[in-house]
């Protein structure tokens, strides 16, 4: 029998390991982090790449191996930076890194440009000694294409399995992070999420997912969405190790001024508040209306995590609904929003690309009119199963000083915060 057939692929050893055990072999010498890199390579070509080709990995960094010698180097003759130094990292390919690398959002329109410098959580990155592996596949433009996309297809990377069962959908547009997380191809990932993208790949592939407050970590260099819901997140294996992972990616960054409101507020070690006692005496609510009793599987998973968090020494508050849940299901609001956004903010992003040497012939777009018309010109390789839709409703937003987004805006506003919080927790503190 084949190695396939056995169902034994190379890098076993590294199966459910976590940062702390792989520091652990490290700093023993049993391992090293070049060899880390050429295990994790070979399973990313024995798993996702061919066998059962999960489509996680859109790209290797050709240049992974020579990063890790000299960290391994470095380690010997200074010791190790922090816990990431030389573990092998896997990013979205909406993150920036400035190498030999490209960053698409999965779509082959932007193979003509790169960034001119590291996404600000790149750069945490490379400062705290991690290995940036490779790129994930995505769902396209962060899934903001079309009204009638297949969650985890791009263009450039082709359709995303799921580990478990690779005929099933591994949901949301980080699910190449997600995968490569859950069919241990890294150590951690990096996510991103506009609504549900880290959060949903998490749960569906069996690993954790952090999806931060909007502000806690910077999205510079991150090919947008939009700037009022866009942030970074992690994929890790472990609640301790994404906190690992989310330590190293905080800071004030300039190129993002909403991270000047987690000033003071953020830290560069998450693991001190891993506290199995942590749920005594906190008070948590129930969101019922809107939220359960349209699955009865689901309801059984829902009703076992509320007895968990119970008998950990919460209270329960049951049930604790939205006043506006209705309001959020019904409304179409946030798609005005974000329509309004992605023109405004992705057009904004491309101005800061620049045409890439290695692609001589290729188109050098700077707008997403460009890009659709780049879609429609390559349809067979582009629009092979679903259009453009979102992307042309975008095309005809106006500036975000029309009266139609600032309304949109506020009522997001009121509807999330101001009025379904107030009323439900009346004694909570919002800031303006």
């Amino acid at each position: 029998m084949s190695e396939i057939e056995q169902g034994s692929f190379p890098g076993e050893e590294l199966k459910e390991i976590t940062i702390e055990q792989l520091q652990d072999l490290l700093a023993r010498g049993e391992i090293t982090s070049l060899q880390l890199v050429q295990t994790y390579k070979a399973r990313i070509e024995a798993i996702d790449w061919s066998g059962p080709s999960l489509r996680s990995v859109i790209e290797l960094n050709p240049e992974a191996e020579d990063i890790a010698r000299s960290l391994d180097k470095e380690r010997q003759q200074k010791g190790p930076r922090g816990p990431l130094h030389g573990l092998p990292i896997l990013i979205k390919d909406n993150i920036d890194p400035d190498d030999k690398m490209h960053t698409t959002a999965g779509s082959l329109a932007l193979l003509g440009s790169k960034p001119q410098r590291d996404a600000f959580v790149v750069e945490k990155l490379r400062e705290a000694g991690a290995i940036i592996l490779g790129k994930t596949n995505l769902s396209e433009w962060a899934n903001f294409r079309s009204t009638h996309s297949s969650s985890g297809w791009s263009g450039r990377g082709g359709q995303t399995r799921n580990p478990y069962i690779i005929t099933h959908n591994p949901c949301g547009s980080s699910l190449g992070s997600g995968v490569a997380v859950s069919a241990n191809l890294c150590a951690a990932a990096l996510a991103t999420e506009t609504d549900g993208s880290v959060v949903c790949p998490a749960h569906v592939n069996g690993i954790v997912g952090i999806k931060p407050t909007v502000g806690l970590l910077s999205r510079a260099g991150v090919v947008p969405i939009s700037h009022i819901q866009d942030t970074v997140g992690v994929h890790a294996r472990t609640v301790k190790d994404a906190a690992t992972v989310l330590g190293a990616l905080t800071g004030n960054d300039p190129r993002d001024e909403v991270t000047a409101n987690s000033e003071g507020k953020s830290f560069s070690d998450y693991t001190r508040f891993l506290d199995a006692s942590a749920f005594k005496g906190a008070r948590i609510g129930v969101l019922r209306k809107y939220y359960s009793g349209y699955n009865s599987h689901t309801d059984k998973i829902f009703e076992a995590a509320i007895e968990v968090i119970k008998g950990l020494g919460a209270e329960i508050v049951d049930p604790a609904d939205l006043p506006t849940a209705g309001e959020m299901k019904e409304s179409k609001d946030e798609t005005t929003v974000l329509t309004y956004d992605f023109k405004s903010d992705l057009n904004a992003y491309l101005e800061t690309r620049i045409p890439d040497p290695n692609y001589p012939g290729a188109k050098f777009l700077r707008t997403m009119e460009e890009i659709m018309a780049f879609n429609r010109e390559n349809s067979d390789r582009e629009l092979p199963y679903f259009g453009q839709e979102i992307m042309e409703i975008s095309q005809e937003r106006g500036p975000l000083t029309e009266d139609e987004y600032i309304t949109a805006l506020a009522n997001n506003r009121r509807r999330g915060v101001k009025k379904a919080l107030t009323r439900s927790w009346p004694n909570i503190a919002l800031t303006p």
